[in-house]
């Protein structure tokens, strides 16, 4: 399988299953295009005809196309075949040790934000904080559920985490006490959207967390439509000088301002980049999901619009690039050489295997967007996983499980997609959400432009 296209002056060919990247002129690239269509004993009869009128393209050249398209082929980077398929359930069903948990710690904001998917914080639910000892006992679940891995993973997320500090900080020392003794290594991230950060909270999470995530949706006017108080003012005002000093302290560890953008902007390009001449270099934004009917949701109408928004993101961080001021956007960060192992690539982020969302009562769902739907408790952190139904599902779901992903060119970069979005939108999290399928297509194709652009 290949895809074809064309972007920023570039003709790009992908062979899927290789991951080969071959950029070609107009002549190689209709000779691909023909040969994909028609197999290679017609093609060049076919580029004959085509360029019979054509004194630029000789006779001699169609047969060099066609040579060269060959060898290609014989070096397994054109027209590969698929050799994960048969493997691809069976490396699924391999793991259920635990990597990662997303605690919980607070069921409740001090935001009051209309397009939450947490529905302010509580995830349609009641109130809550997380006591430190259902905090340390998550981290004695995780650890018990491990198995052999060293590398542990814990998110700390509301609602607002911040709300809970004290019982982060003390989970996180708990951590560190425990590690050693169970030959672990935690790696902690906080998601916040910055109202309570004070020196505490920067000087901490500056020494603990290898990642923190700051929510802010770009322009004053953007974020404070929706990123409100609870009485209703705006919130970049109180926000943003606090990241600002945030991140210059934090130096050169990780960090990404998380934006959402809706139909009200979807000139989005405008938010990243505003965020960008705020001094942040590393940006994520991401589109809402809604339910259909929503005001801020995206429609098929707005396509066009977010596509070349993509586009224009990526030659505006090409250009900033060349000038020396650089940033980062998430969804562009791709390793053409390397990149995730097979196994990744098929089943994805192993929600409901190797990675479970704690509630503040100790409750095991697959991850944060199931949260408090009933068919998908997995258990909880003192009885183990006991909805092993429900586990066995996600053992299975990947990118072959999907039969819309069956003829998809991007679904080892995908993984299959999110089922948390799939399953809000069909019903089952083995469905596609196709709406963000073909943004992610788009953001595929701009980020292998721009590695070729760097490249060439």
């Amino acid at each position: 399988m290949i895809h074809q296209y064309k972007l920023n002056g570039y003709n790009i060919v992908l062979d899927v299953f290789s991951g080969s990247i071959h950029v070609v002129d107009d002549f190689a690239y209709d000779a691909i295009k023909i040969w994909d269509e028609e197999g290679k004993e017609k093609a060049a009869e076919i580029l004959q005809s085509k360029y019979a009128d054509n004194t630029e393209i000789t006779e001699e050249d169609i047969k060099n196309i066609m040579s060269d398209i060959d060898e290609l082929v014989k070096d397994k980077k054109l027209f590969t075949d698929d050799i994960f398929e048969v493997n691809a359930f069976d490396l699924k069903e391999r793991h259920t040790e635990i990597k990662a948990l997303c605690l919980h710690v607070a069921h409740t904001c001090n935001l009051s934000c209309s397009y939450c998917f947490a529905k302010q914080g509580n995830f349609c639910g009641e109130e809550a904080i997380m006591s430190a000892e259902t905090a340390k006992a998550a981290l004695d679940f995780l650890i018990k559920n491990s198995g052999e891995r060293h590398n542990l993973e814990v998110d700390f997320f509301g609602g607002e985490p911040l709300l809970n500090w004290e019982v982060v900080k003390e989970t996180v020392n708990y951590a560190r006490s425990i590690e050693k003794q169970y030959n672990k290594n935690f790696r902690f991230t906080l998601t916040t959207n910055g109202v309570n950060i004070d020196d505490d909270v920067i000087e901490f999470s500056n020494k603990e967390m290898q990642n923190v995530v700051l929510s802010l949706d770009g322009r004053k006017e953007v974020h404070d439509r929706f990123r409100k108080t609870p009485a209703g003012k705006g919130s970049y005002d109180i926000i943003v000088p606090k990241f600002k000093k945030f991140v210059e302290k934090r130096g050169d560890r990780d960090y990404y301002m998380r934006g959402t953008f809706t139909a009200y902007n979807t000139d989005f390009l405008e938010d990243i980049l505003h965020m960008a001449d705020l001094g942040f270099t590393e940006i994520s934004m991401e589109p809402v999901v809604t339910a259909p009917g929503q005001p801020e949701g995206l429609t098929e109408e707005d396509l066009p619009v977010l596509f070349e928004q993509y586009e224009k993101l990526a030659l505006e961080m090409l250009k900033r690039k060349k000038e020396n001021h650089p940033f980062t956007f998430y969804h562009y960060m791709i390793d053409l050489t390397g990149g995730p192992c097979i196994y990744k690539r098929i089943s994805g982020c192993g929600a409901g295997t190797e990675y479970l969302a704690v509630t503040p009562w100790g409750d095991l769902y697959p991850c944060h967007q199931f949260v408090n739907d009933p068919e998908y408790k997995m258990g909880n952190i003192y009885d183990g996983i006991t909805n092993t139904k429900a586990r066995d599902e996600f053992k299975l779901c990947n990118s072959y499980a999907r039969p819309e992903c069956r003829d998809c060119w991007a679904r080892l970069y995908c993984s299959g997609g999110c089922s948390a979005n799939a399953y809000h939108a069909t019903g089952s999290i083995k469905g596609v959400y196709e709406y963000g399928c073909r943004l992610f297509k788009k953001r595929i194709e701009c980020a292998i432009m721009m590695k070729i652009a760097e490249m060439m």
